[in-house]
């Protein structure tokens, strides 16, 4: 029994010791005022999708991502400060400690297949905001993932289904362009699990397709000019 008790005594202690490790790294996550980044466009994102900022989704935190901030909180009985950290943080249900590390993706793409990706984000989303072009490579990949789907990125973005191309930039000849630093820094982002789009398997602009069925489709979310959808 004493022998068990150890036991037990000591896995305690490990999974108290992970859980304090992981709220350490999460608690030194704090954006501010001044601050920009991928990680403050997914702060803007969110507190779009929920209702408080209305302004642009472009990664500076300025005084308008401040009052939105502010206005969270106080629906939220935080402390009112316009600063995101732990508390702000996992209130809006976002998690950044993955964001800088590879999840899952080292080593399965060519250097090829990557500059693809690029090239597609560049054909279809250059002139998006940033946050909308990681989006778009995300999309890809979960494409890349989905059994409904082909299983690597050239696949996917060739395919014809139905006699239908999947991507205008396929069928107008624009994937051939070549993609600029920003368009590739995206797919760095989406390859490293940074996946604005919630899960969408693609998108559309409203104003440039008359496609019934993607309009059916159960939107994610709405980035700049685009219609994710799943």
């Amino acid at each position: 029994m004493k022998k068990n008790a150890k036991i037990f005594y000591l896995i305690l202690c490990f999974l108290v010791l992970i859980t304090v490790q992981v709220y350490a790294s999460t608690n030194n996550l704090v954006f501010k005022e001044g601050m920009k980044g991928r990680e403050v466009s997914l702060i803007q994102q969110r507190l779009k999708e929920l209702g408080y900022y209305y302004g642009k989704v472009d990664g500076i935190f300025g005084w308008r991502t401040k009052l939105a901030v502010m206005n969270f909180q106080k629906a939220k009985g935080l402390k009112v400060d316009g600063i995101v950290g732990y508390y702000t943080l996992r209130a809006l249900n976002i998690n950044l400690n993955n964001y800088n590390s590879y999840r899952g993706y080292e080593g399965r793409f060519s250097t090829r297949d990557i500059e693809l990706l690029a090239k597609l984000v560049y054909a279809e989303a250059r002139g998006e905001p940033y946050i909308g072009q990681v989006a778009v490579a995300a999309s890809v990949l979960n494409r890349v993932k989905s059994p409904f789907y082909p299983n690597s990125i050239p696949e996917v973005i060739f395919q014809i289904d139905g006699g239908h191309y999947q991507y205008s930039s396929v069928l107008d000849g624009q994937i051939n362009l070549t993609p600029d630093e920003t368009a590739r820094q995206a797919v760095k982002d989406a390859l490293a699990g940074y996946d604005p789009s919630l899960g969408a398997i693609g998108f559309y602009n409203p104003k440039k397709t008359n496609d019934g069925w993607v309009k059916q489709r159960p939107v994610t979310v709405i980035i700049g000019n685009h219609v994710f959808f799943k």
